[in-house]
């Protein structure tokens, strides 16, 4: 299965904080926005890695990550020109993709709880040997803001829809989701809704009208964070910066989960913390001396 970070639009919601930076790059506390998504990627297992964003920023990514090599990953880049949806991402990611399966995860959502990995890397399998495609809810208290899915007695998801006026329940779809190759099919035959974009919501609604779509609830020991608001981006920040502090282990780091994959050994992992003369580097370090 191959990765996709999409990180493209303006991040107007975000003005004047990132009004001539990309969202993906600003601080979610201590490492730039792009490093959450990216780690949950990593965690499901995903290597080959496609951030998409827009022409004036990409080049900032590859400043940022590069080709990914010194953390074992392949990145590649892909140029979004246009805003047309999230559903657009399979369409700009088609070459990448190729025959493979693809977890597509937006670039400002951030995941954090009790086995997530395990999650993750079942979601990828569950694509992988029963060729069924996973998405997650997330019980919210605004759940018109979202795309919202509808669940049976038996907990059987039975409708989806785009920030509707009136939920039918308050689980949200969350800005991660594993999916068949045929997805690439599905999104080129897609019909822009009213405002224009292709919705990652009609994408789901195929998958669940031919009974091929899981979706998998994020629980109260889960943490979703849409870090697209100034207040949301805020209470992310504080969120990371007082678990970190508490535990003395730091969520998302892109080069500490590099190395418990095995993506890459402990002699790489110290000459990375030699990158940074502060406590991130102090950091690696102390990870680096781990016997896995």
């Amino acid at each position: 299965m191959k990765g996709i970070i999409l990180t493209g639009g303006k991040g107007t919601r975000l003005y004047p904080a990132s009004k001539t930076i990309n969202k993906g790059l600003l601080p979610v506390y201590d490492k730039p926005m792009i490093y959450y998504p990216l780690s949950t990627l990593m965690l499901s297992g995903i290597t080959e890695i496609l951030v998409i964003a827009s022409k004036r920023d990409v080049e900032r990514f590859k400043e940022l990550l590069g080709d990914g090599s010194h953390i074992g990953l392949d990145i590649s880049y892909e140029i979004e020109y246009e805003t047309k949806g999230i559903g657009n991402a399979f369409i700009l990611g088609e070459n990448f993709i190729g025959d493979d399966d693809v977890c597509l995860v937006l670039g400002d959502n951030i995941f954090y709880g009790h086995k997530l990995p395990l999650m993750l890397r079942e979601s990828v399998k569950e694509v992988k040997n029963n060729n069924k495609s996973v998405i997650f809810g997330y019980y919210v208290q605004d759940p018109e803001r979202f795309g919202v899915v509808e669940f049976d007695d038996n907990q059987n998801a039975i409708s989806l829809e785009e920030k509707p006026i009136n939920p039918k329940s308050n689980y949200a779809v969350v800005g991660l989701y594993y999916y068949t190759n045929d997805v690439i099919n599905i999104a080129h035959s897609l019909e822009p809704s009213d405002r224009g974009e292709l919705e990652i919501t009609d994408i789901n609604r195929v998958y669940l009208n031919e009974k091929k779509l899981s979706v998998q609830l994020l629980g109260r020991g889960h943490a979703w964070l849409d870090t697209g608001t100034h207040q949301t981006l805020l209470e992310a920040s504080s969120f990371i910066g007082m678990v970190e502090s508490r535990q003395g282990w730091k969520i998302s780091c892109i080069e500490e989960i590099a190395f418990r994959m095995g993506y890459i050994s402990s002699i790489e992992l110290e000459t990375l913390s030699k990158s940074y003369n502060n406590e991130y580097g102090e950091y690696l370090l102390k990870i680096s001396k781990i016997d896995l």
